[in-house]
């Protein structure tokens, strides 16, 4: 396992010299740190926030700060570097932890003190694979929020984390309220044969969102030929048809809060399923779980559910 590490360690830094790096000296502010005031000891998860300037990412930083047995030991962000984790969270009190740009150099700083430590990753799908591999080469597990990550790279990092016995869990949506709701619909989708869902967001790139179609795609393959198999395209209103004849219809508007509402009938009678998100703040609660789980795992999970 030693040699295994070890050459994890140099495939991540072979783009590079390895730059040594003191905890009590360049990372000073790690070490002083306003958060760290909470109690370290040898069972704190130790936390690195990767993309700490998005909106997910300065979410992340206050949950951490506060959740009981956690500690805040790293930022990165390449838009913020040098400010306070806490000032660009919008915390009252500064964290004395400034966020840095360059994921290796804090992953690096981090590995020679812990043995319980993660990075979250809210980056980008394309930086993925090389975030994960790099935070297993330094003996971390990792936690990624970031969805549309492709099914290969899930595949190639599944075994690479399986051979460095390390643990990452992948989790395109961290709520736990869209995972209840994904499940009570696999299990009403048994007893019903016409489905449709809608779904309304503020904004946004996708249509239909790659939530909505998971949640089609989770109730197609189930042995069940939804809407009497009317799988025509011919009228663009009726929605777009995923899976088994599962219909979706999307609106984006400005204020509209992000909902998904699944929609089963039969004669006589309707049921439906929905889930709104207001703020940010409802995906904490689903990754500070994830934090709290990939501590113990020894592979890769792929969906939150894996771990409710």
């Amino acid at each position: 396992m030693r040699g295994l590490q070890q050459q994890l360690f140099h495939n991540a830094t072979k783009a590079g010299p390895v730059v040594p790096v003191m905890r009590c000296g360049f990372f000073l502010p790690m070490c002083t740190m306003g958060a760290a005031s909470k109690s370290s000891n040898r069972n704190t998860i130790k936390v690195v926030v990767n993309g700490a300037g998005s909106e997910l990412g300065r979410a992340a930083i206050a949950a951490v700060s506060k959740a009981r047995g956690m500690q805040l030991v790293g930022a990165v962000d390449s838009q913020f570097d040098g400010q306070d984790a806490g000032q660009v969270a919008g915390l009252e009190e500064l964290l004395e932890l400034p966020i840095l740009n360059d994921l290796v150099m804090v992953l690096g700083s981090l590995s020679q003190g812990t043995s319980l430590g993660v990075m979250v990753d809210f980056s980008n799908p394309a930086s993925v694979y090389d975030n994960v591999r790099q935070a297993t080469a330094f003996g971390l597990r990792s936690v990624v929020g970031v969805s549309g990550v492709e099914m290969d790279v899930v595949g190639a990092l599944s075994t690479f984390c399986e051979k460095a016995s390390t643990g990452c869990i992948i989790a395109p949506s961290l709520s736990i309220g869209a995972v209840l709701l994904q499940q009570a619909a696999a299990m009403a989708a048994f007893q019903y044969r016409h489905v449709e869902i809608i779904e309304s967001q503020g904004s946004s790139l996708e249509y239909p969102s790659r939530e909505a179609v998971e949640i089609a795609n989770s109730l197609s393959g189930l042995g069940q030929v939804y809407n009497d198999g009317n799988t025509s395209k011919e009228f663009p209103a009726r929605g777009e048809v995923i899976g088994d004849g599962v219909r979706i219809h999307s609106l984006a508007l400005p204020g509209l809060v992000s909902s998904v509402d699944v929609r089963f009938s039969a004669p006589g009678e309707m049921l439906s399923f929905r889930h709104d998100v207001m703020d940010v703040q409802a995906l904490m609660p689903g990754l500070l779980m994830a934090i709290r789980r990939v501590v113990r795992l020894k592979s890769l999970v792929y969906g939150l559910e894996k771990i409710m």
